[in-house]
């Protein structure tokens, strides 16, 4: 990444785009801690997530393009395991659970293997364990790859619907997906951040995306 300076505002939804390779998974690396920066700084909610890590983590859900769940464990069990990791008391875990499987609509099928569901479902368990912890900031990379048309909706819809309360960052190739469900676009390529467009004011993202790429 080279020269890449973003602000992200509590409630948004900001898109990341371009072709593969561009620098999107890279960028969500870095804010999430698995990569540092070798210049500059990366905030999370105002802490640094070199300096301090496991502040900066805390205050994060993070879904990967493969995401890591264990097809062995129950729904209710592996949440429940993802809340404790993320430092959810015992006082709270009851309705931390019951709050976001009503929000994710995985409550019908908590008790449910994971290795069970249609792949529709365990994109909203993925999306369940990364918001268990009524995290600050949420990172999907390319949180609609292989999802048939009607799970592409779905998952667009919940995040449509939990924008406002946690800030999203989202990777993507797919020009449709982010007209439809971010606020802002960055526009990347070869780890070069080449602009910032605000969807309500740009009236064709194609033409803008195919003039600088």
């Amino acid at each position: 990444m080279r020269g890449v300076t973003l602000d992200v505002h509590r409630g948004e939804v900001l898109g990341l785009l371009g072709p593969n390779g561009s620098g999107k998974t890279t960028l969500l690396r870095m804010l999430t801690g698995y990569l540092a920066p070798t210049s500059g700084r990366v905030l999370v909610a105002g802490h640094d997530t070199v300096r301090a890590p496991i502040e900066a983590r805390r205050r994060i859900g993070y879904v990967p393009e493969s995401v890591p769940l264990y097809s062995n464990m129950r729904v209710r069990e592996f949440l429940t395991f993802m809340a404790r990791l993320r430092g959810v008391s015992a006082g709270r875990l009851r309705r931390a659970l019951e709050d976001v499987s009503e929000r994710l609509g995985v409550a019908e099928v908590m008790d449910a293997r994971i290795g069970t569901l249609s792949r529709g479902y365990r994109q909203r368990v993925a999306l369940a364990q990364a918001l268990v912890h009524e995290p600050d900031v949420v990172v999907l990379d390319e949180p609609t790859n292989g999802l048939d048309p009607r799970q592409i909706i779905e998952t667009r819809n919940l995040i449509r619907a939990l924008g406002g309360d946690s800030t999203f960052v989202i990777s993507s190739h797919i020009l449709g997906e982010m007209e439809k469900v971010a606020h802002r676009v960055a526009i990347l390529l070869r780890g070069e951040l080449l602009a910032i467009c605000r969807m309500s004011e740009t009236p064709d993202l194609e033409a803008l995306f195919l003039s600088l790429t």
